[in-house]
Parts: C-alpha cells; structure tokens; sequence
C-alpha cells in the first residue's frame, strides 16, 4: 500500500512538480500538454503599483495549464526577507532564465538593476526573439544608480530617444490621459484590425481594466498598427458610461478625451540588428483587477502565441478560465500584499 502511495506521489509530481526549491526567488509553472509545450516563456515582473506579482504569476499559470507553455515568473525581491517587494529596485533574481527563453514577457516600473542582472534583459532584447510589454513596460526601467545600460532608460539617450519604451516597445512614458483612479478604460477594436489573431475570440467592450488611458504617440510611419482602443470610462466599473466632454479649468476649451481616442493595445517589429526581427507586442493595460475579465486574459494569452509565431493556433474558444483562487488588490502604490514568497505561488497541482 505504501509503495503504491508512494509511485502516486511520484506520478504526480512529473505532471506538477514543485516549481522551484524554496531557495530559489522565483516560480516555474512547468510544461504540459498543449500547443506551447516546446516553448519557454519568462515573465519578468516588478512595478510599484499595478499588482504585476500577482497577475502574471495567473496568466503563466494558464499558459502552463491551460496551453502547455513552460513559464518562468521573475519577481523584485528584498534580499534580505526573500520577500516579494516591488518597491525594491534594484533586485530581480534569475534572469538568467531569459537565456532558454523563447518569449519575455515584462512588466516592469523604473528598475535600476545592477549591471550583471540587466544584462541578461539587454542580451534578450537584443537577440531579436519576442517581447511582450504591459502597462509600465513602456517606461520599464530607469538607470540611475547602474548607468552602463543607460539607453535603455524611459528617456533612453540622444542616440536611443525614449529609451526601452518607444524604441523597442513603440512608446514611453508620457503622461496620463484619463483621471487616475477615477475614469477605466474599455477596449473596442482598432480600424482595420478586427481580423489580426490576437484579437480572435475578443469584441468590442470585452477588455476592460479599471486602469486609466495612458497617452500615446505612437510614429505610425514605423509601421506600427494599433489594435485596440482606449475608450475613457467616467467610473471605474464595467459597465461605466463612455466619457462626457468636459471644459479645461484652465483655457475654458471643451475636452473630449474620446476624440481622439488613445491606442492601448498595438503590435510592431524590432530589429535590433541586420537580420534579426522580434515581433512585438504591446498595451498600456494591465492593474491586477483587469484580469478578472476573460476579455483581458485573452488578450495576453493570444498576444504570447502570436509573438511566438504561433498564430495559426489561436482559438477564439481557447480555455483562459483563472487557476485556482484568484483575488487581486486593487491597483495603488504601497498596496502589495506583504510577506509574500514566491513559493506562495507554488501549488500543488
């Protein structure tokens, strides 16, 4: 009886291992069976207020489970509590895993890592494989204290302006559009692209984040094609109603800050060197709360198959149901939850 428990055990420890070891500061959702089960996704995370370590560690969980992806998800650490701590700058451990990585997925807030972690990131970025970039990407790091991959910065430098953000993303940081913690933003489909694969299986008004629009400028003689649209909500519930216009206090003028409206979610190519091109994908959205909607999750979700060349197998019913107990805080600086490891993350299958 013992030695049957036992081959149990052991059964199910290959279908679910444990992630990592507990030492090890971060969490490996292993491969199963699925379209993804050859590619290895890392997640890299660390952002002061949108809850990142707690809703990436639920998309790669669905691509594990769901899809069959290996995924990897890196977390900020405070070194000496091997605690998830987001306001920690300058520590993300094992970034090393970018080396086996088919796709990076960030989302990250002005890191200043030091130079032998960042350098992991820059040698992905520039070996030309996909990149994926939520919400704070766009302004991913800020290189004060660790100024050899200063370029990367969200001003970058004279040579590489606007930094990571707008040469590798499409985009910087600007400012916000809508009111902060006021107006949401509900996704309707781009002119023209209701027929790109990531959108397969997603309509207008089925993404939504309580996230304000950032605004965008994106240089559309680069050839990047916005997908999806920011459409201001006044209220921060699903179904608020689309902003009305409103009078600047200052010049008296209307405002409608639907006219134009803001790309929030675009896609476009990287070539960081002759012969080497890296699909890219993009979005300004991404608090915690948004994927709580299956319209948000299947955005990341078809995002990752289309930036590994796998469109072909974008299903417009693919499963994206959450994992397991999903209850994200809502976005705010100062608002993560503490103590956490990333063993908490691990489950037992």
């Amino acid at each position: 009886m013992r030695k049957a428990a036992l081959a149990s055990l052991a059964a199910l420890s290959m279908v679910f291992p444990q992630s990592s070891s507990d030492e090890h500061p971060w969490v490996v959702f292993p491969a199963t069976d699925g379209p993804g089960k050859d590619k290895h996704i890392v997640f890299v995370t660390g952002d002061d207020e949108y809850r990142s370590e707690e809703s990436m560690p639920q998309i790669a969980e669905i691509l594990s489970r769901r899809h069959g992806f290996k995924c990897t998800v890196l977390f900020a650490i405070d070194p000496k509590t091997g605690e998830i701590s987001p306001s920690y700058q300058t520590n993300i451990p094992g970034l090393e895993a970018l080396a086996s990585a088919d796709l990076m997925v960030i989302f990250t807030r002005f890191r200043d890592l030091p130079d032998e972690q960042m350098k992991y990131i820059v040698d992905y970025i520039e070996s030309g494989r996909p990149i994926v970039g939520l919400r704070t990407a766009t302004h991913a790091f800020y290189m004060r204290e660790h100024p050899k991959y200063k370029k990367y910065s969200f001003r970058g430098t004279p040579d590489f302006k606007g930094g990571f953000g707008r040469q590798v993303l499409g985009e910087t940081w600007i400012s916000h559009h809508a009111g902060h913690g006021s107006q949401s933003t509900r996704g309707l489909i781009a002119k023209g692209a209701k027929d790109h694969p990531i959108l397969r299986g997603i309509k207008d008004g089925d993404i939504w984040d309580p996230c304000d629009v950032y605004t965008v400028r994106l240089p559309m003689a680069e050839g990047i094609q916005p997908i999806v649209m920011g459409q201001v909500l006044d209220g921060m519930e699903f179904d608020s109603p689309p902003a009305k216009p409103r009078k600047n206090k200052n010049s008296g003028k209307l405002v409608d800050k639907n006219n134009p409206m803001m790309p929030i979610a675009w896609v476009k190519t990287w070539e960081p060197a002759a012969g080497k091109k890296a699909r890219i994908f993009a979005t300004t959205m991404g608090s915690s709360q948004a994927f709580l909607h299956e319209g948000s999750r299947r955005l990341i979700v078809n995002a990752c198959y289309w930036a590994l060349g796998m469109e072909d197998q974008i299903k417009p019913d693919s499963n994206v149901d959450l994992v397991g107990h999903y209850e994200p805080t809502r976005f705010g600086f100062k608002r993560y939850k503490k103590g956490v490891k990333p063993a908490d993350f691990r489950k037992d299958g």
